[in-house]
């Protein structure tokens, strides 16, 4: 997938609230959607291709049928 993860733009959800518990940060690339830990910026993050993206984000949020 492209870009590295020093050179994406990362940012989190409004929802994601101002402690930060539990929350991961999206970075945008050409071909994929990348995901990391608030938390722990230094674990490597995972891509998502963008045309999974939203089926990836209805698996995680309960609202998809799979």
């Amino acid at each position: 997938m492209s870009g590295s993860a020093t050179e994406l733009t990362w940012f989190k959800s409004s929802y994601s609230g101002s402690q930060g518990d539990d929350c991961v940060e999206i970075a945008i690339a050409e071909h994929a959607v990348h995901v990391r830990d608030s938390k722990d910026v230094s674990r490597p993050p995972f891509a998502v291709g963008r045309e999974g993206w939203a089926p990836f984000v209805g698996f995680v949020s309960g609202t998809s049928e799979v």
